[in-house]
């Protein structure tokens, strides 16, 4: 595998830019989506129904566009809560965001010192001196095996003991699964009671309720992964909450400096794709034919094509959902449907 390169802190993204966001008021739905007629807000309807016949030929179920806070387009199937597979990390990152911010949790503690093992072969001195922080950035360098991981993931696992703590980037299910762990222990809350009373109902979220988590335990970790199911118009809430730096009308759901840290590239996985703390920066260059995303967008990614993208350049929000079994979508694939959406509200030239 090949060693990803550390971005210098430096290169941070600015989402209070210059031409991340008009000077007009914030609009946050109610409790339904405000709904804007696409031709009377600048919209192409022709553009946007030839962005909707090529994801519907990528095996796409549902997809949303918020542009300034309203709703101009959606298709599909935006209520049916389905797996958000790993878009379920960037869920937890923001509750972090507020234990960090009360005190429960500190960065830079090494995890041997909040009693952090696991079962044979158990984890190292050097192992147990990772930070929370390390494990946020998918930089743990702990290689245990892991519940809830492909086959793939489980084949490209480095060697234990391979790596030092804190110098290589791996998307790890072990750094999430534990963090999941640490989390809840800190809180005193599941991860999914916690994200009902702290963000969803907050935010005004339709349809999500804590029994739409649950765990998956194994004997490969004594961590359990915490799966999540979600419906896109909810989705496209939290997205819209990161839009706003983590404000939701009047009120400051998640701090905004631990937003503005947390989609920061402290690594690079590929060319022009950047990683978190559990949020992905960017989009790979593999798709630069296709579409270029403006400085400062991030998303939020999950197996199968459950994604989130946040454009704060121009004031979007796109949600995009698919059979958590099916094949997933190509960065190429991605990059037209994003190409389309941005043509159609004519947001590039």
């Amino acid at each position: 595998m090949r060693r990803p390169v550390l971005l210098a802190a430096t290169f941070c993204i600015l989402l209070g830019a210059p031409g991340a966001a008009s000077e007009r008021p914030a609009k946050f739905p109610a409790a339904e989506w405000e709904r804007h007629d696409p031709a009377e807000n600048g919209w192409s309807s022709a553009k946007l129904a030839e962005a909707e016949a090529w994801s519907r030929g990528l095996g796409t179920t549902a997809v949303i566009v918020v542009h300034r806070g309203v709703i101009v387009a959606e298709w599909g199937d935006v209520v049916a809560k389905t797996p958000l597979a790993s878009v379920r990390k960037s869920l937890l990152s923001a509750l972090y965001g507020n234990a960090v911010a009360r005190g429960d949790i500190s960065l830079t503690q090494p995890i041997g010192q909040l009693g952090i093992d696991d079962n044979e072969p158990s984890l190292s001195a050097d192992e147990k001196t990772a930070t929370v922080r390390d494990l946020l950035q998918a930089r743990s360098g702990i290689f245990h095996p892991a519940l809830y991981e492909t086959p793939a993931m489980a084949a490209r696992r480095p060697a234990r003991f391979s790596q030092k703590p804190g110098t290589f980037w791996y998307y790890n299910n072990w750094d999430f699964n534990t963090l999941g762990a640490i989390y809840e222990h800190a809180a005193r809350s599941s991860i999914f009671d916690a994200f009902e009373r702290e963000i969803a109902r907050p935010i005004g979220m339709q349809d999500y309720r804590p029994s739409d988590g649950r765990y998956i335990t194994g004997a490969a970790s004594v961590y359990p992964a915490y799966p999540i199911d979600m419906s896109a118009r909810d989705l496209a809430r939290f997205g819209l909450l990161y839009l706003q730096k983590g404000r939701w009308s009047d009120r400051q759901v998640i701090p905004e400096r631990w937003v503005a840290e947390s989609v920061q590239a402290y690594s690079e996985p590929e060319p022009g794709l950047g990683y978190g703390y559990m949020w992905w920066t960017g989009f790979s260059d593999r798709a630069k034919t296709a579409v270029e995303l403006p400085p400062g967008s991030f998303s939020a990614r999950g197996h199968g094509g459950q994604l989130a993208f946040v454009i704060p350049a121009y004031e979007l929000v796109v949600v995009h959902r698919a059979p958590f079994t099916g094949r997933g979508q190509s960065a190429l694939e991605l990059g037209r449907l994003l190409r389309l959406i941005f043509e159609a509200g004519q947001l590039v030239r």
